[in-house]
């Protein structure tokens, strides 16, 4: 059924926009009537053209973005809440679409309970939805529905998706002012050196003394970002652009992947954040009563590095050959020992998604230890980097000034 969008005028002559599900405009209008509602415009919504084009593949599969992964965790919770209370699904939908927190997801729920009135699967019907729903989400849905314990599933859920954006807000939190404080440092040394510098320097060239090195070096530098600026910024965008390129090969992808692992300290906050996701990934995935294979494959997707990803698909292969996980993990070398052993005992006690939720928690706290430790490194690094090239610029300026007092 399509959704329309209009814009129409109530008994108060005020001017009203909203959307409505129906199967021709005609059919719109008379719903819109019914609510003393008189339609001056109404026209099939493009956004749900958009979505069916991207699910074709036309335009590729649109990820879902922090913004909308925390509408997603909150709208879950709140449907896990109504169908705790008994309220049948299609209700509780329809619930959602009349609180929903903007128009776009209001349309994709439109379009759930509509699937689900006609008989789809829950799970199928938010695969169809990409731009708000994971492979994760879809699957563990399909679990809750196959298992009778959708409202419980739809609980972890909701608290898995609020868990991951607490994660990764952490990291980006700790990264902001180190962030802020390299921009600032780089447009004050940008201005000191097309702004500030050429007047200095043209002072000191019009005594005609002989400059000492540093003051060379100032100078070219400075004319050289005066005059070819411009071909600096195509510089740079060229680099820019090579760069995604070689990053969205595959082999250009592992290398930087395997490269990011192995910094000194923002590798190791890398590998910590990951092993964390993929704990309560699995954990959760496993605990829903989604098959361990096809956790271990969504678990793999939820990974953003291409390192890991390849690993946790040598444990899937092996698992498909007969073995455990923790075996393939420990031989892997990617996985922690730690991770590995506790894999290990947990499969053997028949707990494993307890022992995977402990490995979480200890991973989210050494995030926190590893992010406090990677901003006390940056901090000072930027600091001591953009004194020392501000005290160059000033050294280089005051040398001949300081010539000129001694002739």
């Amino acid at each position: 059924m399509p959704i329309f969008e209009y814009k129409a005028i109530d008994g108060d002559n005020r001017v009203k926009k909203g959307i409505i599900d129906a199967d021709t405009p005609r059919d719109a209008r008379i719903k819109l009537k019914k609510d003393r509602l008189f339609v001056t415009d109404i026209r099939e919504s493009r956004t749900r053209k958009l979505a069916a084009i991207r699910i074709k593949g036309v335009t590729g599969v649109e990820a879902p973005n922090k913004a909308r992964t925390e509408q997603v965790a909150a709208v879950t919770r709140q449907m896990a809440s109504l169908l705790q209370a008994g309220i049948p699904l299609a209700e509780a939908l329809r619930m959602i679409i009349e609180q929903a927190p903007d128009k776009k997801i209001e349309e994709a729920f439109r379009d759930i309970r509509e699937k689900v009135t006609q008989g789809m699967p829950f799970g199928d019907a938010v695969m169809q939805h990409p731009a708000y729903f994971t492979d994760l989400y879809s699957n563990m849905v399909k679990a809750g529905e196959s298992s009778g314990a959708l409202d419980k599933v739809l609980v972890r859920l909701a608290s898995f998706l609020q868990a991951q954006t607490r994660l990764k807000n952490k990291v980006g939190a700790a990264l902001i002012y180190p962030m802020v404080m390299s921009i600032v440092g780089v447009i004050v040394v940008a201005i000191l050196m097309t702004f500030v510098v050429p007047r200095v320097t043209q002072l000191i060239k019009g005594k005609g003394q002989d400059l000492p090195l540093p003051t060379h070096i100032l100078i070219t530098l400075s004319d050289f970002l005066v005059n070819w600026w411009l071909l600096v910024l195509v510089g740079l965008l060229a680099l820019v652009i090579c760069f995604q390129l070689f990053v969205n090969s595959e082999k250009g992808r592992l290398a930087f992947d395997t490269f990011k692992l192995r910094l000194p300290v923002f590798g190791d906050l890398m590998k910590k954040q990951a092993m964390a996701r993929f704990s309560i990934t699995l954990a959760t995935l496993l605990r829903s009563g989604v098959p361990a294979l096809q956790a271990l494959q969504v678990t793999k997707a939820v990974l953003d590095n291409k390192v890991l990803q390849n690993a946790l698909q040598v444990v899937h292969d092996r698992v498909v050959e007969g073995t455990d996980i923790a075996t393939p993990m420990k031989m892997s070398g990617v996985f922690p020992p730690t991770i590995s052993y506790m894999v290990g005992v947990g499969e053997q006690a028949g707990n494993l998604e307890e022992m995977l939720e402990r490995i979480a928690g200890t991973y989210d706290e050494e995030v926190d230890l590893a992010t406090t430790k990677l901003t006390s490194v940056i901090e000072p690094v930027i600091i001591v980097l953009l004194a020392a090239i501000v005290a160059g610029i000033v050294v280089a300026i005051v040398m001949p000034l300081l010539q000129l007092q001694k002739a």
